[in-house]
């Protein structure tokens, strides 16, 4: 069991990526039917954005403000003051992710670009390190460096998905009244 709950932590992006699916597979769940594109696409990117900006970045946060030798050691680092600013960065991140889950297009937009332009980046410093520092531990090259990239994926591919089916009803709504 405690071995699992450190699984879980250590790669606590994934974790919360597993589980932002996992709840907005139960809201669907719960939504009466039929189901459109818009509703699916709706509970999909409000639960990452709670889970995989919010919920992540505030665990982040937690690590490296208040556990930076754990942080520091599990990326394969020394310990460093720098780590309470990466800490502080990651509650703002935290903070734009929880208001973006029911929050607006723009507000969600910001939650989608913010963290990962700090997350392409973290993934440009994994890779320097892995090249020049042979630093291939598990914060560095194992599932962090691989979430660095693919949350942001995610991210732009369900604000792209949004903004269409926002658009959809909007642009039928104009062709009708052209008629």
């Amino acid at each position: 069991m405690s071995t699992a709950i450190r699984l879980v932590m250590e790669n606590f992006t994934l974790s919360f990526l597993i589980l932002g699916l996992i709840v907005s597979g139960i809201s669907l769940w719960r939504q009466k039917r039929p189901r459109n594109a818009a509703v699916i696409i709706e509970a999909l990117f409000a639960y990452f954005l709670l889970f995989s900006v919010g919920c992540s970045f505030f665990y982040n946060f937690i690590m490296h403000s208040f556990f930076g030798e754990t942080a520091a050691r599990y990326i394969g680092w020394e310990q460093s003051p720098f780590q309470f600013e990466v800490g502080t960065a990651s509650l703002g991140y935290a903070v734009v992710g929880f208001l973006a889950f029911r929050g607006s297009f723009g507000m969600r937009a910001a939650a989608v670009l913010g963290p990962s332009m700090f997350l392409l980046g973290a993934a440009d410093g994994h890779i320097y390190q892995m090249i020049t520092a042979h630093n291939f531990a598990p914060g560095n090259a194992g599932i962090i460096f691989y979430t660095d990239i693919l949350i942001p994926i995610i991210g732009f591919v369900l604000l792209g998905m949004q903004w269409r089916y926002q658009r959809a009803p909007q642009a039928a709504a104009n062709d009708q009244s052209q008629l």
